[in-house]
Parts: C-alpha cells; sequence; structure tokens
C-alpha cells in the first residue's frame, strides 16, 4: 500500500465516526443554512477537534458559504476539507536537521509508541543516506533499553547505552561525544515518560537539554513529541504539559489505526502552533511517514 492508502486504512475507525456524524447533519437538513452550521460545529466538537478549534472552523466555513454560494453537499465536503488542511498548513512541518551533526530529542509519556517511532524515524533517516547514532537515555525500563537496541540494529544505526540506572544525562553526554568522533549525521535521543512523578522527569529532561546545549551549541535540534492518538483528549493535556518545560517543535502521531478520535490532533496543532512532523501507519518499520495535511483531510472527510 501507498502512503495514502496506509493512512486511510489507519483513520478508518476515525471516518467512519465522523462520516457517519456528518452525514446525518446532511441527511437533517435540506440546506446549507445557521441551523445546519450549528450541527456541524456540534459535530466537530463531539469528534475531539475541541471547542476553540471547532467555532473557528464553522466561522471560517460560513463565510467562505456565504462567500462562494456554496449549496452543494460535496462542496460543502470539500471547504470543511481545506479548512482542517489550512490548520496544518499555518505552521511549519519540514525537519529541520541542517547541520551536521543534528540532533532529535525524542519525548512522551510511557505507552505512546515512543521506542518504535525512534526506530522508524532513525529507518527512514538512514534509509536518506544518514548516519545515525540514537542515545538509550531512558535507563529506568530495562525494557526499553533492550527494545530500542533491536530498532536500531534493525534500521542499521549505532547505538549508545549505560546500565539500567545510570544518569540519562551521562549517556547523551557519551552519544554526543561518540556522534562527533563517528561524523555521524544524526543523534536521536529517548527520554523517560513518567508523568506520574513529573517533577523528577522534568529535572531529568531539564538536565539533558543543558548537555545538548553546552555539547551541541547552535546545531539544529528538533523536539518531537510522540502522542498516542487514541487517548483523544488526554493527548492534549499531555501537550500542555511538555510544552511548559521543553521547546517542542514537532509531534508524531503513533496508533491511528486504533482509534475514533483522529481528529484530536486537529485540535492539538491550532491551539498549540505545534507542527505534526511525522505519522505512524502501521506496525512495519517503514511505517512512519513525514506527514501530508491534504493527504490527512481527505482520510477522515
Amino acid at each position: 500500500m501507498g502512503f495514502f492508502d496506509k493512512l486511510k486504512s489507519g483513520l478508518s475507525k476515525t471516518k467512519e465516526s465522523f462520516d457517519s456524524k456528518i452525514n446525518n447533519v446532511f441527511s437533517n437538513f435540506r440546506k446549507v443554512d445557521e441551523d445546519f452550521l450549528e450541527e456541524l460545529e456540534e459535530v466537530l466538537i463531539m469528534s475531539d477537534m475541541g471547542m476553540d478549534t471547532s467555532v473557528k472552523i464553522v466561522d471560517s466555513l460560513r463565510k467562505r458559504i456565504k462567500r462562494e454560494n456554496i449549496k452543494d453537499e460535496e462542496e460543502v465536503k470539500q471547504a470543511l476539507r481545506e479548512e482542517i488542511q489550512a490548520i496544518f498548513d499555518n505552521v511549519d512541518n519540514s525537519l529541520k536537521l541542517e547541520t551536521k551533526p543534528s540532533i532529535i530529542l525524542v519525548v512522551g509519556v510511557n505507552g505512546v509508541g515512543k521506542t518504535t517511532s525512534i526506530g522508524k524515524i532513525a529507518n527512514r533517516l538512514t534509509k536518506e543516506g544518514k548516519k545515525v547514532v540514537i542515545a538509550a537515555a531512558d535507563t529506568f525500563r530495562a525494557a526499553a533499553v533492550e527494545q530500542l537496541e533491536i530498532w536500531a540494529n534493525r534500521s542499521g544505526s549505532e547505538i549508545v547505552k549505560r546500565a539500567e540506572g545510570a544518569d540519562p544525562a551521562s549517556v547523551v553526554y557519551d552519544a554526543i561525544r561518540i556522534t562527533k568522533e563517528t561524523e555521524s549525521d544524526v543523534l536521536i535521543v529517548d527520554t523517560a515518560g513518567r508523568l506520574h512523578n513529573k517533577k523528577y522527569l522534568m529535572d531529568e529532561l531539564h538536565k539533558i537539554k543543558k548537555v545538548i546545549t553546552k555539547e551541541m551549541g547552535d546545531l539544529s535540534q528538533e523536539v518531537l513529541l510522540v502522542i498516542d492518538s487514541t487517548t483523544g483528549q488526554n493527548a492534549i493535556n499531555q501537550v500542555k504539559a511538555f510544552k511548559q518545560e521543553t521547546d517542542v517543535t514537532g509531534l508524531v502521531l503513533t496508533k491511528l489505526d486504533g482509534t475514533s478520535k483522529g481528529g484530536v490532533v486537529v485540535g492539538i496543532v491550532e491551539e498549540n502552533k505545534i507542527p505534526v512532523k511525522f505519522i505512524g501507519v502501521g506496525e512495519q518499520i517503514d511505517d512512519m511517514e513525514i506527514f501530508n495535511s491534504e493527504d490527512f483531510a481527505k482520510a477522515i472527510i
């Protein structure tokens, strides 16, 4: 399957949920009037897009329907797709890896698919001809390091690890040194994700960031937050928590195929102005793609 087919398949539950609600709106109204738009706004809110984002989309749609004299169901759907796409296109989703080396710091709570995402991103980069080093800085979970090592081997990346319980910042320090010595292109850093002990987690994150700033200086840096799409509105809280503590530059969406709540990402991007940079569309190592706003909008409507 090509990316769009994978995306369409992965978003099938979201699409079914969205389409059934939106089709009800069309079947209940014979014309595109204010009552129709209010009902549509409610559908967007019910689809996890959030109140403010839903109101904004419908306001834009209202002006457009009036301006372009839209009356046809298909035209309304296409305009809605374009309004959703515009939200994603308002933020730059290109990966900023302009320097050699560059660094990608990967954050997110446990269980969101962080380790898998790192492996898949590393695989994409090595396929592009880049030399990749992975730092296993989630030293509190032995399983995380073992999993990461498997993904590193599969993607042809070098892994830097230490014993369980080692200081995460020291692992990052070692990894930066090895990245420079081997003249690698990209260093990807895994981090611990235990929000239940938020202060300790964030303190570790600050220490890691301090080491990166000191040792890497002005080199290109991405901070990618991995979000589990199945968590719906809870994902919004995760974005807020990490955004307070670190400069998140992009989102990685996982587990879209297991949820009907894929619409939540529209609200997250609109409210936080953080772009989606990668989207996971399956279990295989090649199933991590650069986010495409037009394809996403088509896949959910």
